[in-house]
């Protein structure tokens, strides 16, 4: 009888802690459970780096960067890519990958793109990592040679480094020579909309003259040289200079 009855109270006593060990088990993994919940992911892109260590540190997540890049209209030192993307649903503790702007110039070798075809030429801009800008027609018999390679006006070199991202101006022969083209009208033309104007027309920028505040952002042309006359020709190659005033 006191076996039997040693017995019982030891299989109660079992049951008991098997109880207990599986309510405590229910209630970690309630706890962890919801320690994991998901959250949504904020837009990193175009904060500082010390913003988005602050945001990804109160939310509980890690940031391992990736890479590194160089664009002119980012601040340095700011997210450009994140993954995964904004608006995701992540748990506390994902690591989230980012890019960020780097605070130096990447520089990267100028290539030689004299002699080339336009085309070519700006195939071998984009793999060097530059982009092209404007295209300057020049009277030369050599249609569509690149007879010139520019950075900030001015010629550069091959092998010389500068920035990537940077753009490429290309002088190009037009084909023709000396030909004759008219002379078009500026008047009231942004900078930005003369110079294309003008290179449509196989034409040069000249002078550029601000005649008012200096603001480049606001100003137009108010008067060229040489001027504007109905059916007035001139040679194609030729500059015009810009004499530009506030609005």
């Amino acid at each position: 009888m006191k076996l039997f009855k040693s017995l019982a109270i030891n299989i109660l006593l079992i049951g008991l802690v098997l109880y207990l060990l599986s309510w405590l088990g229910a209630f970690f993994l309630n706890v962890y459970t919801r320690h994991g919940e998901s959250l949504t992911l904020p837009n990193l892109k175009g904060l500082n780096f010390e913003e988005v260590e602050k945001i990804l540190s109160e939310k509980k997540l890690r940031y391992i960067i990736t890479d590194t890049a160089f664009i002119d209209d980012m601040p340095k030192g700011s997210v450009v890519e994140q993954n995964p993307s904004p608006n995701t649903k992540v748990k506390e503790g994902r690591f989230i990958y980012i890019t960020i702007n780097s605070n130096s110039t990447i520089g990267v070798q100028m290539p030689n793109l004299i002699n080339s075809s336009l085309r070519f030429a700006e195939t071998v801009l984009l793999s060097s990592g530059l982009k092209l800008g404007s295209v300057i027609y020049r009277p030369d018999v050599a249609a569509g040679a690149v007879l010139d390679q520019l950075y900030r006006n001015q010629s550069i070199q091959p092998n010389i480094k500068i920035p990537k991202g940077a753009s490429i101006d290309l002088v190009v022969g037009d084909g023709m020579g000396s030909s004759i083209v008219q002379i078009p009208d500026l008047t009231n033309l942004t900078l930005n909309e003369a110079r294309g104007v003008l290179e449509s027309s196989m034409l040069q920028v000249g002078s550029i003259v601000y005649e008012g505040k200096n603001d480049s952002l606001n100003a137009t042309v108010k008067r060229q040289s040489p001027s504007y006359k109905e059916g007035e020709t001139i040679k194609s190659g030729q500059q015009v200079d810009l004499f530009l005033g506030d609005k």
